[in-house]
């Protein structure tokens, strides 16, 4: 089924050059993961009709393409993904988009910089949202190929471009000052799944994940051994769950810690692979961002 469906999407995107644009004059865009959908929107505004494959607590590692994504892959100008193997289930379609304007959000960083990674097939930690630097130039790139697809618009793809920015900066300010009542002995992250090595890299916190890098990899009764001996070692006082991954994992560690006589709590829910509800602070970027480094500080003290 997996395979009719690919087969059918691609042939869809490849073969049907016309696209059904609404005639308002916008340009057609898709994203898929939420941050991008947020980071879109922002630069976008009311000259860009917008659509998102992905919403609140969706794992993009595991996400397929539905029969309904089809209409709005084939009628978009501009189609915005992760990469680095991110979307890993939507690779081989977006790879096969020969008649689309196509763009990786990670193809603007400089690789040497990237975390590397076994796992995926590029090599890379694709979790490129929790540097803010990163996300910096992600923005920039946005605007630019914005302004290629409707130049007319361009001043207005940059003001806004300009005014986001300042909001990362203002973020970047902020929550460093909060991580910094934080001593740094006490920047251990445990978290489900391996997300946050790019904010543990930024901010000086030694990161450690259940599942690895991606939560199509199980965590085995050894993980959570090992994990949990580390722990106490470390003194870890708190442990988190993710939105997007199921809590039971996070469970059974808290379980393992208890089993020795020793106790740690679950320090709140993290937003990693996607943002929270729409309408509500965590439902962007920056309101994610103060989310989780509020939550973890506030945990871990």
């Amino acid at each position: 089924m997996k395979k009719q469906l690919i087969i059918f999407l691609c042939i869809t995107l490849l073969f049907n050059c016309k696209n059904e644009k609404k005639g308002d004059g916008k340009l057609n865009v898709v994203t898929t993961t939420t941050m991008i959908t947020d980071l879109v929107k922002n630069i976008g505004g009311d000259h860009i009709n917008l659509q998102g494959l992905m919403g609140s607590g969706v794992d993009p590692h595991l996400y397929k393409a539905s029969e309904g994504d089809v209409t709005k892959l084939a009628n978009a100008d501009v189609i915005f993904y992760n990469g680095l193997h991110l979307e890993g289930k939507l690779v081989e379609v977006f790879e096969k988009m020969k008649n689309k304007k196509t763009v990786a959000v990670s193809d603007v960083l400089d690789k040497n910089t990237l975390i590397g990674s076994d796992y995926f097939a590029s090599n890379y930690d694709p979790h490129i949202w929790f540097n803010i630097d990163y996300w910096k130039q992600v923005t920039n790139y946005i605007v630019k190929t914005l302004s290629e697809e409707l130049p007319e618009q361009k001043a207005v793809f940059e003001t806004n471009g300009k005014n986001y920015l300042g909001q990362l900066l203002a973020l970047q300010e902020n929550v460093e000052t909060t991580i910094n009542t934080l001593p740094k002995n006490q920047r251990i992250l445990v978290t489900a799944h391996d997300a946050f090595n790019y904010f543990g890299k930024s901010f000086e916190f030694e990161v450690v994940g259940l599942q690895g890098l991606s939560t199509a990899t199980e965590a085995g009764v050894q993980d959570v051994q090992n994990l949990s001996a580390f722990i106490i070692e470390k003194k870890v006082k708190a442990i988190f769950v993710e939105s997007s991954v199921p809590k039971r994992t996070i469970e059974a560690l808290q379980a393992a810690v208890r089993s020795k006589d020793h106790e740690v709590s679950i320090g709140g829910t993290l937003y990693s692979d996607a943002l929270g509800d729409a309408g509500t602070l965590e439902g962007t970027y920056i309101g994610m961002y103060e989310y989780n480094v509020n939550t973890i500080v506030n945990a871990l003290k």
